[in-house]
Protein backbone atom coordinates (compact mmCIF):
# COMPACT_ATOMS: atom_id res chain seq x y z
CA UNK A 1 0.00 0.00 0.00
CA UNK A 2 1.32 3.38 -0.90
CA UNK A 3 2.59 6.31 1.08
CA UNK A 4 3.12 8.68 -0.97
CA UNK A 5 1.37 10.79 -3.74
CA UNK A 6 1.65 10.42 -7.14
CA UNK A 7 2.61 13.68 -9.02
CA UNK A 8 4.46 14.20 -11.89
CA UNK A 9 5.66 11.12 -12.60
CA UNK A 10 7.06 10.49 -8.99
CA UNK A 11 5.99 9.20 -5.42
CA UNK A 12 6.35 12.07 -2.86
CA UNK A 13 6.25 12.69 0.54
CA UNK A 14 2.90 15.30 1.58
CA UNK A 15 4.29 18.80 1.69
CA UNK A 16 2.66 18.98 5.24
CA UNK A 17 3.75 15.26 5.77
CA UNK A 18 0.24 14.58 7.00
CA UNK A 19 -1.32 11.07 7.01
CA UNK A 20 -4.98 10.14 6.81
CA UNK A 21 -6.34 6.64 8.79
CA UNK A 22 -7.23 4.44 6.43
CA UNK A 23 -10.15 2.05 8.33
CA UNK A 24 -11.62 -1.42 7.27
CA UNK A 25 -15.19 -1.04 8.28
CA UNK A 26 -15.76 -4.46 8.72
CA UNK A 27 -12.66 -3.96 12.10
CA UNK A 28 -12.87 -0.79 13.02
CA UNK A 29 -8.78 -1.16 12.41
CA UNK A 30 -6.78 1.09 10.89
CA UNK A 31 -5.00 -0.53 8.84
CA UNK A 32 -2.98 2.01 6.84
CA UNK A 33 -1.51 5.73 7.11
CA UNK A 34 -2.42 7.25 3.68
CA UNK A 35 -0.39 10.36 2.75
CA UNK A 36 -2.88 13.56 3.58
CA UNK A 37 -2.56 16.21 0.57
CA UNK A 38 -2.98 19.76 1.19
CA UNK A 39 -3.16 22.94 -1.32
CA UNK A 40 0.37 23.05 -2.09
CA UNK A 41 0.39 19.17 -3.06
CA UNK A 42 -2.40 20.29 -5.57
CA UNK A 43 -0.28 22.97 -6.85
CA UNK A 44 2.41 20.95 -8.14
CA UNK A 45 0.39 18.36 -9.13
CA UNK A 46 -2.22 20.82 -11.20
CA UNK A 47 1.28 22.33 -12.87
CA UNK A 48 2.29 19.23 -13.66
CA UNK A 49 -0.87 18.04 -15.45
CA UNK A 50 -0.67 21.81 -17.30
CA UNK A 51 3.16 21.24 -18.35
CA UNK A 52 2.18 17.78 -19.51
CA UNK A 53 -0.83 19.48 -21.61
CA UNK A 54 0.77 22.49 -22.63
CA UNK A 55 4.61 21.18 -23.45
CA UNK A 56 4.15 17.57 -23.47
CA UNK A 57 3.21 15.10 -26.47
CA UNK A 58 0.31 13.26 -24.25
CA UNK A 59 -2.34 15.59 -26.33
CA UNK A 60 -0.04 15.46 -29.42
CA UNK A 61 -0.41 11.70 -29.88
CA UNK A 62 -2.40 10.00 -31.97
CA UNK A 63 -5.85 8.26 -30.28
CA UNK A 64 -3.86 5.12 -31.31
CA UNK A 65 -1.14 5.73 -29.29
CA UNK A 66 -3.16 7.01 -26.29
CA UNK A 67 -4.97 3.84 -26.26
CA UNK A 68 -1.75 1.00 -26.45
CA UNK A 69 -1.23 2.88 -23.04
CA UNK A 70 -5.05 2.49 -22.06
CA UNK A 71 -4.80 -1.64 -23.14
CA UNK A 72 -1.62 -2.12 -20.76
CA UNK A 73 -3.40 -0.08 -18.39
CA UNK A 74 -6.34 -2.25 -18.42
CA UNK A 75 -3.52 -5.71 -18.90
CA UNK A 76 -2.13 -4.44 -15.41
CA UNK A 77 -5.12 -3.88 -13.51
CA UNK A 78 -6.43 -7.67 -14.86
CA UNK A 79 -3.44 -9.11 -13.46
CA UNK A 80 -3.52 -7.45 -10.31
CA UNK A 81 -7.57 -8.24 -10.18
CA UNK A 82 -7.83 -10.29 -7.08
CA UNK A 83 -5.05 -7.83 -5.05
CA UNK A 84 -6.94 -4.61 -5.84
CA UNK A 85 -10.21 -6.58 -5.42
CA UNK A 86 -9.22 -7.70 -1.44
CA UNK A 87 -7.60 -3.93 -0.97
CA UNK A 88 -11.37 -2.68 -1.77
CA UNK A 89 -12.95 -4.56 0.19
CA UNK A 90 -10.72 -3.67 3.26
CA UNK A 91 -10.73 -0.34 2.59
CA UNK A 92 -14.99 -0.24 1.64
CA UNK A 93 -16.23 -3.26 3.30
CA UNK A 94 -17.97 -4.43 -0.06
CA UNK A 95 -17.80 -8.43 -0.75
CA UNK A 96 -15.86 -9.74 -2.51
CA UNK A 97 -17.77 -10.92 -5.31
CA UNK A 98 -18.78 -7.46 -5.63
CA UNK A 99 -15.58 -6.05 -5.46
CA UNK A 100 -14.04 -8.59 -7.70
CA UNK A 101 -16.89 -7.80 -10.23
CA UNK A 102 -15.70 -3.93 -9.69
CA UNK A 103 -12.64 -4.70 -11.34
CA UNK A 104 -13.20 -6.53 -13.93
CA UNK A 105 -15.86 -3.06 -14.77
CA UNK A 106 -12.63 -1.26 -14.58
CA UNK A 107 -10.97 -3.48 -16.63
CA UNK A 108 -13.48 -3.43 -19.41
CA UNK A 109 -13.71 0.63 -19.33
CA UNK A 110 -9.92 1.27 -19.82
CA UNK A 111 -10.70 -1.29 -22.82
CA UNK A 112 -13.56 0.46 -23.98
CA UNK A 113 -12.24 3.62 -23.84
CA UNK A 114 -8.75 2.86 -25.83
CA UNK A 115 -11.46 1.63 -28.74
CA UNK A 116 -12.77 5.09 -28.66
CA UNK A 117 -10.09 6.81 -28.68
CA UNK A 118 -8.58 4.88 -31.85
CA UNK A 119 -12.20 5.72 -33.24
CA UNK A 120 -11.03 9.28 -32.70
CA UNK A 121 -8.09 8.90 -35.40
CA UNK A 122 -10.64 7.10 -37.80
CA UNK A 123 -12.91 9.93 -37.66
CA UNK A 124 -10.61 13.24 -36.81
CA UNK A 125 -13.46 15.65 -38.53
CA UNK A 126 -16.75 16.64 -39.68
CA UNK A 127 -17.26 18.76 -42.45
CA UNK A 128 -20.06 21.05 -42.30
CA UNK A 129 -22.77 21.93 -45.37
CA UNK A 130 -22.94 25.82 -45.70
CA UNK A 131 -25.21 27.82 -47.74
CA UNK A 132 -22.73 29.84 -48.77
CA UNK A 133 -20.24 28.64 -51.55
CA UNK A 134 -17.56 30.85 -51.17
CA UNK A 135 -16.73 28.84 -48.01
CA UNK A 136 -15.85 25.70 -46.19
CA UNK A 137 -16.49 24.87 -42.86
CA UNK A 138 -15.03 21.87 -40.98
CA UNK A 139 -15.45 20.64 -36.80
CA UNK A 140 -12.63 18.93 -34.99
CA UNK A 141 -12.42 17.36 -31.20
CA UNK A 142 -9.49 18.05 -29.03
CA UNK A 143 -8.13 17.47 -25.69
CA UNK A 144 -10.44 20.20 -23.09
CA UNK A 145 -7.30 20.54 -21.06
CA UNK A 146 -6.22 19.58 -17.45
CA UNK A 147 -9.15 17.90 -15.66
CA UNK A 148 -9.58 18.21 -11.86
CA UNK A 149 -11.83 14.61 -10.84
CA UNK A 150 -12.71 14.21 -7.55
CA UNK A 151 -14.07 11.00 -7.00
CA UNK A 152 -16.32 9.15 -3.94
CA UNK A 153 -15.61 6.34 -1.57
CA UNK A 154 -18.38 4.10 -2.85
CA UNK A 155 -16.79 2.77 -5.78
CA UNK A 156 -13.50 3.63 -5.47
CA UNK A 157 -11.38 2.26 -8.42
CA UNK A 158 -14.36 1.97 -10.61
CA UNK A 159 -15.35 5.73 -10.35
CA UNK A 160 -11.68 6.49 -10.62
CA UNK A 161 -11.79 4.76 -13.81
CA UNK A 162 -15.02 6.46 -15.29
CA UNK A 163 -13.09 9.51 -15.47
CA UNK A 164 -9.55 8.46 -15.90
CA UNK A 165 -10.42 6.81 -18.87
CA UNK A 166 -11.96 8.60 -21.32
CA UNK A 167 -10.42 12.03 -20.12
CA UNK A 168 -7.01 10.23 -21.04
CA UNK A 169 -8.48 8.93 -23.89
CA UNK A 170 -9.58 12.03 -25.27
CA UNK A 171 -5.76 13.93 -24.80
CA UNK A 172 -6.41 15.63 -21.61
CA UNK A 173 -4.27 15.62 -18.17
CA UNK A 174 -5.46 15.08 -15.08
CA UNK A 175 -4.93 15.73 -11.71
CA UNK A 176 -7.01 12.87 -9.41
CA UNK A 177 -8.14 13.48 -5.97
CA UNK A 178 -10.05 9.98 -4.37
CA UNK A 179 -12.27 10.15 -1.17
CA UNK A 180 -10.22 10.53 1.56
CA UNK A 181 -12.17 7.48 2.98
CA UNK A 182 -10.87 5.34 0.45
CA UNK A 183 -7.73 6.61 -1.24
CA UNK A 184 -6.13 2.84 -1.46
CA UNK A 185 -7.07 1.72 -5.13
CA UNK A 186 -6.42 5.01 -6.47
CA UNK A 187 -3.28 5.43 -5.72
CA UNK A 188 -2.28 1.77 -6.93
CA UNK A 189 -3.22 3.46 -10.77
CA UNK A 190 -0.01 5.66 -9.40
CA UNK A 191 1.91 2.23 -9.71
CA UNK A 192 0.04 0.89 -12.93
CA UNK A 193 0.74 4.52 -14.86
CA UNK A 194 4.76 3.97 -13.77
CA UNK A 195 4.57 0.22 -14.69
CA UNK A 196 3.01 1.15 -18.42
CA UNK A 197 5.49 4.12 -18.89
CA UNK A 198 2.77 6.52 -19.02
CA UNK A 199 4.18 10.12 -19.86
CA UNK A 200 5.05 12.41 -16.51
CA UNK A 201 2.57 14.76 -15.41
CA UNK A 202 -0.44 13.38 -17.52
CA UNK A 203 -1.88 11.45 -14.12
CA UNK A 204 -1.40 12.74 -10.90
CA UNK A 205 -2.95 11.32 -7.73
CA UNK A 206 -3.19 13.73 -4.60
CA UNK A 207 -5.33 11.96 -1.45
CA UNK A 208 -6.54 14.37 0.93
CA UNK A 209 -9.33 15.79 2.82
CA UNK A 210 -12.22 17.96 1.09
CA UNK A 211 -10.98 21.40 2.60
CA UNK A 212 -7.78 20.51 2.49
CA UNK A 213 -7.12 18.49 -1.34
CA UNK A 214 -10.27 18.82 -2.90
CA UNK A 215 -11.40 22.62 -2.83
CA UNK A 216 -7.87 23.70 -3.85
CA UNK A 217 -8.33 21.07 -6.86
CA UNK A 218 -11.55 22.91 -7.57
CA UNK A 219 -10.50 26.15 -7.30
CA UNK A 220 -7.22 26.02 -9.29
CA UNK A 221 -6.86 28.71 -11.91
CA UNK A 222 -5.00 26.35 -14.36
CA UNK A 223 -7.43 23.45 -14.18
CA UNK A 224 -9.89 23.70 -17.52
CA UNK A 225 -12.52 20.95 -15.75
CA UNK A 226 -14.02 19.77 -12.88
CA UNK A 227 -15.51 16.31 -12.71
CA UNK A 228 -16.58 15.39 -9.86
CA UNK A 229 -19.30 12.47 -8.50
CA UNK A 230 -20.66 12.70 -4.75
CA UNK A 231 -23.14 14.56 -3.07
CA UNK A 232 -25.73 17.14 -3.67
CA UNK A 233 -24.12 19.61 -1.30
CA UNK A 234 -20.43 19.09 -2.46
CA UNK A 235 -21.63 19.58 -6.10
CA UNK A 236 -22.94 22.50 -4.96
CA UNK A 237 -19.50 23.86 -3.98
CA UNK A 238 -17.51 22.61 -7.10
CA UNK A 239 -20.20 23.98 -9.01
CA UNK A 240 -19.69 27.52 -7.67
CA UNK A 241 -15.97 26.95 -7.41
CA UNK A 242 -15.87 26.12 -11.20
CA UNK A 243 -17.83 29.27 -11.93
CA UNK A 244 -14.91 31.91 -10.39
CA UNK A 245 -12.99 30.91 -14.01
CA UNK A 246 -15.98 29.81 -15.77
CA UNK A 247 -14.82 26.00 -15.84
CA UNK A 248 -15.97 23.35 -17.68
CA UNK A 249 -18.11 21.53 -15.20
CA UNK A 250 -19.72 18.16 -14.63
CA UNK A 251 -21.36 16.32 -11.95
CA UNK A 252 -22.67 13.11 -10.78
CA UNK A 253 -24.75 13.65 -7.39
CA UNK A 254 -27.13 11.70 -5.78
CA UNK A 255 -30.61 10.65 -6.17
CA UNK A 256 -34.00 8.85 -4.57
CA UNK A 257 -34.71 6.69 -7.19
CA UNK A 258 -38.23 4.58 -7.65
CA UNK A 259 -39.12 1.73 -9.00
CA UNK A 260 -42.61 1.06 -9.92
CA UNK A 261 -44.30 -2.44 -9.24
CA UNK A 262 -47.51 -3.22 -11.42
CA UNK A 263 -49.47 -5.95 -9.88
CA UNK A 264 -49.37 -7.90 -13.20
CA UNK A 265 -45.80 -8.82 -12.28
CA UNK A 266 -44.26 -11.63 -10.81
CA UNK A 267 -43.28 -11.48 -7.02
CA UNK A 268 -40.29 -12.99 -6.65
CA UNK A 269 -39.18 -11.40 -9.78
CA UNK A 270 -40.13 -8.59 -8.06
CA UNK A 271 -38.16 -8.89 -4.69
CA UNK A 272 -35.21 -9.96 -6.23
CA UNK A 273 -34.58 -6.52 -8.07
CA UNK A 274 -36.22 -4.48 -5.49
CA UNK A 275 -32.91 -6.32 -3.07
CA UNK A 276 -30.49 -6.07 -5.70
CA UNK A 277 -31.76 -2.23 -6.30
CA UNK A 278 -31.13 -1.29 -2.77
CA UNK A 279 -29.29 -3.74 -0.84
CA UNK A 280 -26.51 -3.95 -3.39
CA UNK A 281 -22.92 -2.27 -2.37
CA UNK A 282 -25.15 -2.17 1.45
CA UNK A 283 -27.35 0.49 -0.36
CA UNK A 284 -24.60 2.84 -0.94
CA UNK A 285 -25.35 3.35 -4.74
CA UNK A 286 -26.74 6.66 -5.86
CA UNK A 287 -28.85 4.92 -8.29
CA UNK A 288 -30.25 2.64 -5.65
CA UNK A 289 -33.92 2.16 -6.30
CA UNK A 290 -34.60 3.06 -2.29
CA UNK A 291 -38.37 4.46 -3.18
CA UNK A 292 -40.60 1.28 -3.89
CA UNK A 293 -43.81 2.04 -5.93
CA UNK A 294 -46.32 -1.47 -5.71
CA UNK A 295 -49.70 -1.39 -7.23
CA UNK A 296 -51.81 -2.07 -3.93
CA UNK A 297 -53.75 -5.14 -4.59
CA UNK A 298 -49.88 -7.34 -4.66
CA UNK A 299 -48.54 -4.80 -1.93
CA UNK A 300 -49.10 -6.68 1.44
CA UNK A 301 -47.68 -9.43 -0.56
CA UNK A 302 -44.87 -7.65 -1.91
CA UNK A 303 -43.80 -6.30 1.75
CA UNK A 304 -44.34 -9.70 3.53
CA UNK A 305 -41.66 -11.71 0.88
CA UNK A 306 -39.55 -8.73 0.91
CA UNK A 307 -39.12 -9.44 4.56
CA UNK A 308 -38.72 -12.69 4.44
CA UNK A 309 -35.95 -12.49 2.01
CA UNK A 310 -34.28 -9.91 3.65
CA UNK A 311 -33.60 -11.69 6.90
CA UNK A 312 -32.11 -14.67 4.78
CA UNK A 313 -29.12 -12.33 3.50
CA UNK A 314 -25.48 -12.84 4.85
CA UNK A 315 -24.06 -10.16 6.59
CA UNK A 316 -20.16 -10.20 7.66
CA UNK A 317 -16.79 -9.19 6.80
CA UNK A 318 -16.95 -8.90 2.82
CA UNK A 319 -13.76 -11.22 3.20
CA UNK A 320 -16.09 -14.35 4.66
CA UNK A 321 -17.42 -16.76 2.09
CA UNK A 322 -21.06 -16.11 1.54
CA UNK A 323 -21.14 -12.62 2.41
CA UNK A 324 -24.03 -10.53 0.80
CA UNK A 325 -23.96 -7.51 2.90
CA UNK A 326 -20.53 -5.90 4.13
CA UNK A 327 -20.30 -2.67 6.44
CA UNK A 328 -21.23 0.76 5.94
CA UNK A 329 -17.92 2.81 4.94
CA UNK A 330 -17.09 4.25 8.04
CA UNK A 331 -18.70 5.60 11.32
CA UNK A 332 -20.03 8.92 10.06
CA UNK A 333 -22.11 7.69 7.27
CA UNK A 334 -23.48 5.00 9.17
CA UNK A 335 -24.08 7.00 11.94
CA UNK A 336 -26.07 9.20 9.77
CA UNK A 337 -27.87 5.55 8.35
CA UNK A 338 -29.02 4.77 12.41
CA UNK A 339 -30.50 8.48 12.78
CA UNK A 340 -32.18 8.45 9.05
CA UNK A 341 -34.39 5.46 10.34
CA UNK A 342 -34.78 6.78 14.14
CA UNK A 343 -36.07 9.59 12.70
CA UNK A 344 -38.18 7.79 10.54
CA UNK A 345 -39.84 5.94 13.42
CA UNK A 346 -40.40 8.92 15.01
CA UNK A 347 -42.27 10.49 11.91
CA UNK A 348 -44.65 7.36 12.43
CA UNK A 349 -42.84 4.93 9.72
CA UNK A 350 -43.19 1.13 10.21
CA UNK A 351 -39.79 -0.86 10.55
CA UNK A 352 -41.23 -4.02 8.99
CA UNK A 353 -37.60 -5.53 8.78
CA UNK A 354 -34.09 -4.66 9.93
CA UNK A 355 -33.38 -1.39 11.30
CA UNK A 356 -30.61 -2.56 13.92
CA UNK A 357 -26.82 -3.82 14.22
CA UNK A 358 -26.98 -7.13 13.67
CA UNK A 359 -26.58 -9.90 16.62
CA UNK A 360 -23.11 -11.36 17.00
CA UNK A 361 -21.59 -8.60 14.87
CA UNK A 362 -20.55 -5.67 17.60
CA UNK A 363 -17.98 -4.51 16.00
CA UNK A 364 -17.53 -2.79 12.85
CA UNK A 365 -20.26 -0.59 10.77
CA UNK A 366 -22.82 -3.34 10.63
CA UNK A 367 -26.58 -2.96 10.16
CA UNK A 368 -29.52 -4.89 8.82
CA UNK A 369 -30.97 -4.61 5.49
CA UNK A 370 -34.18 -2.12 6.63
CA UNK A 371 -37.59 -2.47 4.71
CA UNK A 372 -39.81 0.90 5.93
CA UNK A 373 -43.56 0.92 5.37
CA UNK A 374 -46.55 3.19 6.54
CA UNK A 375 -44.35 5.93 4.94
CA UNK A 376 -45.77 9.51 4.05
CA UNK A 377 -44.94 11.31 0.71
CA UNK A 378 -43.40 14.40 2.70
CA UNK A 379 -41.40 12.71 5.27
CA UNK A 380 -37.52 12.56 5.31
CA UNK A 381 -37.02 8.97 4.74
CA UNK A 382 -39.39 9.17 1.63
CA UNK A 383 -37.78 12.27 0.18
CA UNK A 384 -34.21 12.19 0.93
CA UNK A 385 -31.30 10.00 0.13
CA UNK A 386 -30.03 7.78 2.80
CA UNK A 387 -27.08 6.05 1.09
CA UNK A 388 -27.44 2.65 2.52
CA UNK A 389 -29.48 -0.65 2.78
CA UNK A 390 -32.38 1.61 4.14
CA UNK A 391 -35.83 0.52 1.49
CA UNK A 392 -39.05 2.63 1.75
CA UNK A 393 -42.13 0.42 -0.36
CA UNK A 394 -45.50 2.55 -0.32
CA UNK A 395 -48.88 1.61 -2.25
CA UNK A 396 -49.82 3.20 -5.44
CA UNK A 397 -53.56 2.98 -7.19
CA UNK A 398 -52.43 2.96 -10.92
CA UNK A 399 -50.18 4.33 -13.46
CA UNK A 400 -51.22 8.05 -12.80
CA UNK A 401 -50.60 7.56 -9.13
CA UNK A 402 -47.17 5.31 -9.69
CA UNK A 403 -45.90 8.65 -12.37
CA UNK A 404 -46.89 11.16 -10.10
CA UNK A 405 -45.42 9.74 -6.92
CA UNK A 406 -42.16 8.76 -8.87
CA UNK A 407 -41.43 11.86 -10.25
CA UNK A 408 -42.23 14.25 -7.32
CA UNK A 409 -38.50 14.29 -6.60
CA UNK A 410 -35.79 16.95 -6.48
CA UNK A 411 -33.69 14.06 -7.89
CA UNK A 412 -33.82 12.27 -11.29
CA UNK A 413 -31.15 10.21 -12.09
CA UNK A 414 -32.53 6.63 -12.30
CA UNK A 415 -35.49 5.10 -12.02
CA UNK A 416 -37.17 1.31 -13.05
CA UNK A 417 -40.47 -0.09 -13.90
CA UNK A 418 -41.77 -3.56 -13.45
CA UNK A 419 -44.52 -5.19 -15.44
CA UNK A 420 -45.33 -8.21 -17.98
CA UNK A 421 -47.10 -5.49 -20.17
CA UNK A 422 -44.22 -4.31 -22.24
CA UNK A 423 -46.12 -1.49 -23.67
CA UNK A 424 -47.07 -0.42 -20.72
CA UNK A 425 -43.62 -0.49 -18.76
CA UNK A 426 -41.89 1.40 -22.20
CA UNK A 427 -45.07 3.88 -21.64
CA UNK A 428 -43.92 4.59 -18.02
CA UNK A 429 -40.25 4.41 -18.62
CA UNK A 430 -40.55 7.24 -20.85
CA UNK A 431 -42.35 9.17 -18.21
CA UNK A 432 -39.83 8.84 -15.44
CA UNK A 433 -37.97 11.94 -15.20
CA UNK A 434 -34.99 10.10 -14.84
CA UNK A 435 -31.50 9.84 -16.58
CA UNK A 436 -31.73 6.19 -16.32
CA UNK A 437 -34.70 4.03 -16.62
CA UNK A 438 -34.56 0.18 -16.17
CA UNK A 439 -37.36 -2.03 -17.56
CA UNK A 440 -37.87 -5.01 -15.61
CA UNK A 441 -34.83 -5.28 -13.41
CA UNK A 442 -32.68 -2.68 -11.45
CA UNK A 443 -28.83 -1.53 -11.69
CA UNK A 444 -27.38 -3.12 -14.66
CA UNK A 445 -24.78 -0.31 -15.52
CA UNK A 446 -23.02 -0.93 -19.24
CA UNK A 447 -19.65 1.04 -19.96
CA UNK A 448 -20.88 1.83 -23.26
CA UNK A 449 -24.34 3.14 -22.42
CA UNK A 450 -25.04 6.58 -20.87
CA UNK A 451 -24.76 7.63 -17.07
CA UNK A 452 -26.14 10.59 -15.39
CA UNK A 453 -29.07 12.23 -14.24
CA UNK A 454 -31.84 15.05 -14.58
CA UNK A 455 -32.37 17.87 -11.72
CA UNK A 456 -29.97 17.61 -8.79
CA UNK A 457 -28.75 14.95 -9.61
CA UNK A 458 -26.44 16.65 -12.27
CA UNK A 459 -25.01 17.53 -15.26
CA UNK A 460 -23.80 16.31 -18.24
CA UNK A 461 -23.37 11.56 -18.87
CA UNK A 462 -20.45 9.85 -17.87
CA UNK A 463 -19.85 6.36 -19.67
CA UNK A 464 -20.44 5.37 -23.65
CA UNK A 465 -19.19 7.98 -26.20
CA UNK A 466 -21.33 10.56 -24.13
CA UNK A 467 -18.78 10.24 -21.37
CA UNK A 468 -15.60 10.97 -24.21
CA UNK A 469 -17.66 13.75 -25.02
CA UNK A 470 -17.48 15.13 -21.55
CA UNK A 471 -13.63 15.74 -22.13
CA UNK A 472 -12.93 17.13 -26.19
CA UNK A 473 -13.67 20.64 -27.04
CA UNK A 474 -15.29 21.33 -30.23
CA UNK A 475 -14.12 23.53 -32.95
CA UNK A 476 -15.23 25.11 -36.17
CA UNK A 477 -12.69 25.87 -38.69
CA UNK A 478 -14.14 27.99 -41.45
CA UNK A 479 -12.28 29.00 -44.69
CA UNK A 480 -12.60 31.33 -47.72
CA UNK A 481 -11.75 30.19 -50.86
CA UNK A 482 -12.57 32.60 -53.53
CA UNK A 483 -10.27 34.86 -55.14
CA UNK A 484 -12.60 37.55 -55.26
CA UNK A 485 -12.10 40.14 -52.55
CA UNK A 486 -14.36 40.52 -49.76
CA UNK A 487 -14.75 43.78 -51.01
CA UNK A 488 -17.13 45.74 -47.62
CA UNK A 489 -14.80 48.23 -46.86
CA UNK A 490 -12.13 48.25 -49.50
CA UNK A 491 -14.18 48.58 -52.80
CA UNK A 492 -11.98 47.31 -55.93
Amino acid sequence: MQDRLYIDGEWVRPEKGGTLDVVDPATEAVIHKAPAGTSGDIDKAVKAARYAFDSGPWPHFTGTERAGYLRAMAEKIAEKREFLARLEVADNGKPLPEALWDIDDVVNCFNYYAGLAEELDRNPEETIPLSEPRFSSRVVREPLGVVGAITPWNYPLLMAAWKVAPALAAGCTMVLKPSELTPLTALELGVIAEEVDLPAGVLNIVTGTGPQAGEPLTEHPLVDKLAFTGSVSTGRKVMMAGAQDIKNVSLELGGKSPFVIFADSDIDKAVEWIMFGIFWNQGQVCSATSRVLVQASIYDAVVSRLCEEAAKIRIGNGMDEGTLLGPIVSRGQYDKIVSAIERARIDGATVAFGGRRPAGLDRGYFIEPTVLTDISEDSYVWKEEIFGPVVCVKPFKDEDDAIRMANDSRFGLAAAVMSKDVMRAERVAEALRAGIVWVNCSQPTFTEAPWGGYKQSGIGRELGRWGLANYLETKQITRYNSDEPWGWYIKG
